[in-house]
């Protein structure tokens, strides 16, 4: 089988599609064969070594997260999954893979694919939904009737915060670009400011939850914007704003950190037709490098891009 590996961390220039072999799964892990792989941000930044504290110095590595596609075996210990199962969901971000054939993953990364949701459209949803979640639910704790501002909202993490916290029942504002203000009323955003010609700190209005989902907004804007008791989310966390957070309680880095009942939940969400995710392109697996270079380099398309395993 083939897949996109790496020798060693740095630019897109090392990337490689290689042959490999698939390992088997060991306990409580699933092996998949990929129908469709999402590229999401988290692939470069792994590639360039942003992460080796976590993905270690072991090479050749593997490329890609989030994917869609059919159980082939299970390890020891696996209840939820059996072979021909369809599911999606993500890799583990220390092995990753999921930008190749097949993948292995962990039985808590994985959901069954509802059959009202079509392979492309589940492959688009682990990362930006379960970093949604980890925000909304678990960092925030999200109730019905409260009022949310997602900075950001018309990006992959945005959309997917958009429309869980809409089905949750809460009113949401945010800020995108002039271009995507009527995608962003599409999805449910009462109120969207772009955010070139909009000062975010001169909004008025007060929210329960501020999400930066576009790592772009300062940490006391997201403050200013609070109601009392109120919650700011913030996607890129450094160091420096882990300890802020020891500090000030209601500023909350987030790590995409996935879970099985965060899978299950986002797959009920899509079967309900109240999570979907727009899709830009679909490329083959030989056209992924290109592809992932020219998103690197801030390429932007206005949707999802899905790599297609033939």
């Amino acid at each position: 089988m083939k897949r996109i590996q790496y020798h060693q961390y740095g630019g897109p220039e090392l990337m490689k599609l290689e042959d490999f072999q698939l390992r088997t799964p060991g306990k409580g892990e699933v092996a998949v064969k990929v129908s469709f792989a999402a590229i999401n941000p988290i692939d470069w930044k792994v590639r360039n070594g942003y992460l080796k504290m976590v993905t270690g110095k072991t090479f050749p590595r593997a490329m890609g997260s989030d994917f869609s596609g059919t159980v082939i075996s299970v390890g020891p210990g696996v209840t939820r999954f059996k072979p021909g199962d369809a599911v999606f969901g993500m890799a583990q971000i220390k092995d990753g893979g999921a930008l190749g054939e097949a993948v292995i993953a962990p039985e808590t990364f994985l959901a069954k694919r509802p059959d009202s949701v079509s392979l492309e459209d589940a492959a688009c949803l682990a990362t930006p939904g379960v970093t949604a979640w980890n925000g909304l639910f678990d960092k925030a704790g999200l109730k019905g009737g409260k009022s949310v501002f997602i900075n950001g909202c018309t990006g992959a993490v945005g959309e997917a915060a958009v429309q869980l916290a809409r089905r949750l029942g809460a009113t949401v504002s945010g800020s995108c670009s002039a271009q995507a203000m009527e995608r962003a009323r599409t999805i449910g955003v009462q109120k969207a400011f772009d955010y070139r010609t909009t000062d975010l700190a001169t909004i008025s209005d007060r929210f329960d939850v501020v999400y930066d989902t576009a790592g772009t907004m300062k940490v006391a804007t997201g403050l200013q914007l609070l109601r009392k008791g109120g919650v700011f989310l913030d996607i890129d966390p450094t160091p420096g704003k882990f300890i802020r957070a020891i500090v000030n309680r209601r500023f909350k880095p987030i790590i995409c950190t996935a879970r099985a009942d965060i899978l299950g939940g986002l797959a009920s969400a899509a079967a309900e037709g109240k999570l979907r995710l727009p899709i830009a392109e679909i490329i083959p697996l030989t056209d992924a490098i290109t592809m992932l270079t020219k998103l690197e380099r801030g390429h932007k398309l206005g949707g999802k891009v899905l790599v297609r395993m033939d």
